[in-house]
């Protein structure tokens, strides 16, 4: 797809992480997001994804599936999964689960870096709430996820184009939102949802340098991560 670039390029890149070291930061290793957060109501996935993934997964065949990405409890998967018991539902997420608890027969959750980890299926419903903001090579986790769906399969996430950033340090929200359209990415501006239908190979001509886990808050007043790219094929430096 592209390559992982060299921090050296330039004394900013210098001063990027590794995503192996980005992942025992305390913005990522400490973040609560969807710890707390249930399947419907105030707090919640239906609220945040404008849907609710039991009604979506209801009618989709025989054993509808769901892999929810950085799903910290779990809480929404679990109820997901006495709604829809015939379900397979995979929450994946970098700590896990914090409370032990027994789960629904339908349910796995995982705890595993989405930077190394694949699924060995495909999935109708591929969600991640707020988690893309602490991973760092968040194009190269779209596009795996883009051929784990289904021919029919839908793909939500959060998104923040401003947490993008060129090799010298600019905004590359306008050049990667492109990339990422012309690839049949739909990007929600007033929700921060990006969002893909029907899985497919999906390549962005962008090579990865790394992450600045110092960025500050983003548009959820929490701190978030930075990731820097440089276009495929354009002069180091």
């Amino acid at each position: 797809m592209y390559e992982s670039g060299s921090r050296a390029d330039s004394p900013l890149q210098a001063q990027l992480i590794e995503d192996h070291e980005l992942t025992d930061h305390s913005v990522v290793a400490n973040s609560t997001m969807n710890r707390q957060r249930g399947l419907t109501g105030v707090n919640s996935y239906a609220r945040e994804l404008g849907f609710d993934p039991a009604e979506f997964l209801t009618g989709r065949g025989s054993v509808p599936s769901w892999l929810d990405l950085c799903s910290g409890e779990g809480i929404a998967l679990r109820t997901a999964a006495l709604r829809v018991p015939q379900a397979a539902i995979t929450g994946v997420d970098l700590v896990g689960p914090l409370v032990p608890a027994e789960l629904p027969g339908s349910l796995v959750l995982v705890t595993a870096d989405l930077g190394r980890w694949s699924p060995e299926r495909h999935y109708d419903l591929i969600t991640c709430v707020h988690g893309l903001h602490y991973i760092g090579d968040r194009l190269g986790l779209l596009a795996r996820a883009a051929s784990w769906l289904t021919g029919t399969g839908l793909l939500v996430a959060h998104f923040d184009p401003s947490t993008l950033r060129r090799s010298d340090g600019g905004d590359a929200s306008r050049p990667v939102l492109a990339a990422l359209r012309s690839a049949g990415f739909h990007y929600a501006a007033r929700h921060h949802r990006l969002t893909l239908q029907g899985g497919r190979s999906v390549t962005l001509p962008f090579t990865y340098l790394g992450a600045d886990p110092h960025a500050g808050p983003n548009y959820t007043g929490q701190p978030g991560v930075a990731s820097y790219y440089r276009r495929a094929g354009a002069c180091r430096g």
